[in-house]
C-alpha cells in the first residue's frame, strides 16, 4: 500500500514519521538560539510572544521558561494536541493558519527554523508578512528565521539515506522552478503499521528558494521595516555566500 500526499506542510508533519526522521535536530543549539535572540531584542520581561508554527511546541515552551508569556500556533492538529499537554497560564497552543492573523498583538512573532515558504498559493507568503505586521504591538519586533538559499544550493547532497529507528528515509534533493525540494520515501516494517501489512510512504518537502533580496521585496510590499539581518543562530553578520542561515529582525 502506498500513501502520498503532495501538500506536505498539511499532513506530512501530522504524521510520526516527520519526527522520527528529524528527532536529531541540535536542541541546545535552538535553545541557545533563543537565549541570544531575546535578550538581543530586550524584550520586557513577562513579554507575549507568538512562535508562528510551533510545531509540537519544543521551543515555546523553552521560551516560556525563561519567563514569557508564550502563544504557540501552528496548521498541524496532531502537533498542537500533542503541544497542549505542556500549557499553562502564560502558555497556550492553537491551531491556526499563519497567512491570516492571530486575535492578539504580541511584543515578539517568531517564525523559526525555515517555517516559511511552504504555500502552494505564493500570495499565502506575502499574507504571512502581512499578518505578522498586524500582530505586533507598538514596539514589537517581527523575526523570520530562514535558511541562506545560496549556501543551501551550493552544498545541497542530491541523495542519501538516513535510518532512524530502523526505518530507512530515502531522500533525494534538487532545485526546479524556484523551490528547493526534497522527495522522501520510506517503507514502515509490517509490525509496526497500524494495518498490519508494509506500508509505503512517499512525501515532498518544498519550500520556495527566497534570498534575502527576495524577503526585502515582500518586506516592502507588506509595509514592514527590515533592522537587522544575522547569519547564524549567535547572530554573527550575515555573508551571502557562506553563512548557513538568514535571521531578519523587522517591524
Amino acid at each position: 500500500m502506498t500513501k502520498s500526499t503532495k501538500q506536505w506542510y498539511a499532513s506530512w508533519f501530522d504524521t510520526p514519521y516527520y519526527h522520527i526522521l528529524y528527532k536529531d535536530r541540535d536542541y541546545d543549539e535552538a535553545q541557545g538560539f533563543m537565549d541570544n535572540l531575546t535578550n538581543y531584542l530586550n524584550l520586557p520581561e513577562g513579554g507575549k510572544i507568538l512562535d508562528l508554527a510551533c510545531g509540537k511546541g519544543r521551543h515555546s515552551v523553552y521560551l516560556n521558561s525563561l519567563g514569557y508569556d508564550v502563544t504557540g500556533v501552528d496548521l498541524s492538529e496532531q502537533s498542537i494536541a500533542h503541544a497542549k499537554q505542556y500549557e499553562n497560564e502564560t502558555l497556550k497552543f492553537a491551531v491556526h493558519d499563519m497567512s491570516k492573523p492571530y486575535p492578539d498583538t504580541f511584543d515578539a512573532v517568531f517564525n523559526l527554523f525555515t517555517s516559511f515558504g511552504y504555500f502552494d498559493d505564493e500570495n499565502c507568503n506575502l499574507k504571512t508578512i502581512t499578518s505578522i505586521k498586524a500582530e505586533l504591538n507598538e514596539f514589537g519586533f517581527g523575526v523570520i528565521d530562514f535558511m541562506n538559499t545560496n549556501y543551501v544550493v551550493e552544498h545541497l547532497v542530491a541523495e542519501n539515506v538516513k535510518t532512524v529507528e530502523g526505518i530507512d528515509f530515502h531522500q533525494k534533493r534538487y532545485v526546479k522552478d524556484g523551490y528547493i525540494i526534497k522527495d522522501i520515501s520510506f517503507q514502515v516494517p509490517a509490525e509496526r503499521s497500524r494495518s498490519m501489512d508494509v506500508e509505503h510512504y512517499e512525501f515532498q518537502e518544498r519550500v520556495k528558494a527566497f534570498t534575502l533580496e527576495d524577503f526585502e521585496t515582500l518586506f516592502e510590499k507588506a509595509g514592514v521595516h527590515l533592522l537587522d539581518v544575522f547569519g547564524d543562530y549567535k547572530l554573527r553578520k550575515f555573508h551571502a555566500k557562506t553563512s548557513e542561515r538568514l535571521i531578519m529582525i523587522f517591524k
